[in-house]
């Protein structure tokens, strides 16, 4: 096709005039370039060596704030870069970096929240003295809790199930007080653990596989599972090699540091009681609820600890009692009770269970187990029969945190056929790690879909990944792990194929309460309020990760307080992954710096562009000092 010239064919003088101005522009062109080079190589010499390359950069602070024109193009003084941000926001109200002293070794194994001799100020009624209470502000201690003066790194798992130094835990009284019972022996310089228990003297193994012969353990149906009073957690021990992970709690009492044995152990445990108020935990949580003597009374209070272990089982899960008063005829004068009196007990306990809709499965021998219905369609009938307790009205069931207990059933999610499983059925372990909660195929946490759950698992796997080439996850260095913000759980799924467990705590009140999604997964977990201490001993995690926590926290209490937290729970020679914007992790940086901790900022595992940064740190190995006798 041919150009279209709308003003009619060009005229010849145009065209000439067009190429006599093209040498003209390239004459020019080149003159510059000449120019330029020739300029360059008049100011400019080749370096002698690659010091004297990076000192030619010419950032001699001193000579040009002085504008001194003479000076040296070589600075005397070596290169400084500055890597401090200066568009800092305000995160809390710890104005200048300080250093942490250590406290006194009085505090060597205190428990800001269930401090004995605050606890002594409340009420006994209901065990309320031995529930949290934490310090107020003015109470909260700013030193750093010390290791006792010979303490060592754990066994390594599984050999810590069965040792622990000595040293670490240095109390006698169990081994003492709990002989014949086979709880904890000591020799030498180490603790050992032959698996027994108050009701199991053949050792927890023996009375594991005699639950499996009543109930099955080992198909995979049963993942989670809580101990109300677990001494040193021997049950919960024993049940991890059948892959069913336990939750112990016992209360600091007068059996010193049993929990503290449980993590030193490397098994699953908080302090915990059953007092007035609602276990931390989400409706639905356990597969399985187990008391072996744990001297809880369960008949009290309208049965209402039992109407609280009902809230935490999931639907056709089991609860296992041994001890008082079963099997009373056998042990009556053991017990030194008499058979009147545990007759009643036992009367009393089948019928809170019978009220509940629970259905007794067999006592034999020392055991007895009930089961809790898969739905409330006939128990909601039964009200008719049995008018207490009544089912609860407009309560949210998975609101534990510092939460009164309630006298009333938890309801279970509605369900016209009574052959379906409340709220949904479970896959079985291990599938169920991966497999879409029935809290999130129902929609009952806005905002999370099935898809969300696939993209935060493939996340995890891709920083898990990148986690392994800095700390050492995979080589048998971390037992205890804690995630302070777990969210889906994806942390510990990405963790599960490793010698690790992980507590996973969601913070109390968020917008997204995401912790009976974790235990549908079949991992254990925490509601846990950050501005106050976890219940646990010192020194008791491995490995903590702390992702976006404190951009949650920033606006509700001292950083400062929630930092000295973690180093008291985190061992000598442990591991903290932050994971934040660069304004804030500079500021923990600033804080952990003077907390005897090493830190070290590192890039996105995306890359450098992208806003969110990981802080790496390890709490250094230090003790306090052996008193000195006078």
């Amino acid at each position: 096709m041919a150009r279209d010239f709308s003003g009619g064919p060009p005229k010849h003088h145009h065209v000439e005039s067009k190429k006599k101005r093209l040498p003209w522009i390239f004459g020019i062109f080149a003159l510059c370039i000449a120019c330029y080079l020739l300029g360059a190589w008049q100011t400019t010499s080749a370096p002698v060596n690659r010091s004297e390359l990076y000192q030619r950069v010419g950032c001699d602070e001193t000579s040009s704030q002085s504008g001194n024109k003479t000076s040296s193009p070589v600075s005397s003084s070596p290169l400084r870069l500055d890597f401090e941000s200066h568009h800092q926001v305000d995160v809390n109200k710890t104005e200048a970096v300080q250093r942490f002293s250590p406290c006194d070794m009085s505090y060597s194994e205190y428990t800001p929240c269930q401090d004995p001799r605050r606890g002594r100020k409340f009420d006994r009624k209901m065990l309320k003295y031995r529930e949290r209470h934490c310090p107020t502000k003015e109470e909260q201690l700013l030193c750093l809790i010390p290791a006792p003066p010979k303490y060592k790194t754990p066994f390594k798992w599984p050999q810590s199930r069965d040792f622990a130094w000595y040293d670490n835990i240095p109390h006698r009284e169990l081994s003492i007080e709990k002989a014949v019972q086979n709880w904890i022996q000591v020799e030498g310089d180490r603790f050992r653990f032959p698996g027994g228990g108050t009701m199991f003297p053949r050792g927890a193994d023996a009375y594991i596989d005699d639950i499996n012969a009543l109930i099955p353990l080992t198909k995979g149906n049963i993942r989670t599972a809580i101990d109300t009073g677990c001494g040193v957690a021997s049950w919960g021990a024993y049940l991890l090699k059948r892959d069913i992970v336990t939750m112990s709690f016992a209360p600091r009492d007068s059996h010193a540091a049993q929990v503290q044995f449980a993590l030193e152990r490397g098994v699953p445990a908080m302090i915990g009681v059953m007092a007035s108020k609602r276990l931390p935990y989400p409706a639905r949580a356990f597969d399985m609820a187990h008391c072996s003597r744990c001297l809880i009374p369960w008949m009290n209070y309208d049965g209402m600890y039992l109407i609280e272990v009902d809230r935490v089982l999931r639907p056709g899960g089991y609860w296992i009692l041994s001890g008082p008063p079963i099997n009373w005829k056998t042990h009556w004068r053991g017990w030194e009770r008499t058979q009147e009196d545990l007759k009643q007990e036992q009367d009393s306990i089948e019928s809170v269970a019978k009220r509940l809709c629970w259905k007794k499965v067999i006592e034999k021998n020392d055991l007895a187990i009930w089961q809790k219905p898969i739905n409330h369609v006939e128990c909601v009938k039964s009200r008719n029969v049995y008018k207490t307790p009544h089912i609860c009205k407009s309560d949210n069931p998975d609101m534990a945190w510092e939460r009164d207990m309630e006298s009333c059933i938890t309801p279970l999610p509605e369900t016209s056929d009574p052959n379906d499983v409340a709220g949904g059925a479970l896959e079985k372990w291990p599938e169920r790690a991966f497999a879409v909660p029935p809290r999130i195929s129902s929609g009952s946490i806005p905002g999370i879909t099935a898809e969300k759950l696939r993209e935060d698992n493939q996340l995890w796997k891709e920083r898990v990944v990148h986690y392994k080439r800095i700390v050492p996850i995979s080589k048998g260095r971390y037992r205890n792990v804690m995630d302070m913000n777990a969210y889906l759980g994806g942390f510990a799924a990405a963790l599960s194929k490793y010698p690790v467990w992980v507590m996973n705590t969601v913070p109390a009140n968020s917008n997204q309460d995401t912790l009976g999604v974790i235990y549908e997964r079949g991992f254990l977990g925490t509601y846990q309020d950050w501005c106050e201490a976890f219940s646990t001993y010192p020194r008791t995690y491995d490995l903590i990760h702390a992702g976006g926590i404190f951009s949650i926290y920033q606006d509700r209490c001292d950083i400062t307080l929630i930092l000295l937290e973690m180093d008291r729970i985190l061992r000598p020679e442990g591991t903290v992954v932050f994971r934040d914007t660069v304004e804030i992790l500079v500021k923990i940086k600033a804080i952990t710096d003077g907390m005897r901790w090493k830190s070290q900022i590192m890039d996105h595992e995306s890359g450098p562009f992208n806003p969110e940064k990981i802080l790496l740190a390890v709490k250094t190995y230090w003790t306090g000092e052996e008193k000195k006798e006078s």
